[in-house]
């Protein structure tokens, strides 16, 4: 088997992804002592209003400030997730975290640069098994991936909230 050493996982920050799949990536890092990097894109909204215009740009450098604090908000909620899990395991999970990233993008371009940049070995995501949602989140997000990758990719179905609700969640 090929040397594991970076893991991606990549989370859409619902709780049954954020602590069911992780799981998966926790355990795939401490069989193979690797370090895990996990990863939330916020996908960029499209503005409809005029370009060009003096509100327009008051207006954008408003959302790109409450943007930046969003960001910053959402890799410190992944911290303290890291840390609820880590007691749960009895192990310092945050010590496996090289890195938390949080981009705006395209959330499939996203996924590859970043397992691309980060030297990551392998990719985890969780898929919601629910009818349509599967194929809507499957057909785009982790089929993409899957289709795209030049790494292995783990997509970890998701068992229903009833089953995984007293999970942590972020």
């Amino acid at each position: 088997m090929p040397e594991m050493k970076n893991i991606l996982f990549a989370t859409d920050l619902s709780p049954n992804s954020s602590s069911y799949a992780f799981s998966y990536a926790v355990d795939m890092a401490q069989s193979h002592n690797a370090k895990i990097v996990i990863l939330h894109v916020v996908e960029k909204q499209h503005n409809m209003s005029y370009a060009g215009s003096t509100i327009e740009a008051v207006m954008k450098g408003a959302r790109e400030d409450e943007q930046k604090k969003s960001l910053a908000e959402i890799k410190k909620d992944i911290e303290i997730f890291c840390e609820k899990v880590g007691e749960q395991i009895c192990m310092p999970c945050l010590e496996m975290i090289s890195k938390i990233i949080v981009p705006i993008g395209n959330p499939v371009e996203e996924i590859l640069k970043a397992a691309d940049e980060e030297g990551c070995d392998v990719l985890v995501l969780g898929v919601h098994k629910k009818g349509f949602l599967l194929n809507a989140l499957l057909g785009h997000v982790a089929s993409s991936v899957l289709e795209k990758s030049k790494k292995p990719v783990f997509i970890i179905p998701l068992p229903s909230e009833k089953v995984y609700a007293e999970q942590i969640q972020i």
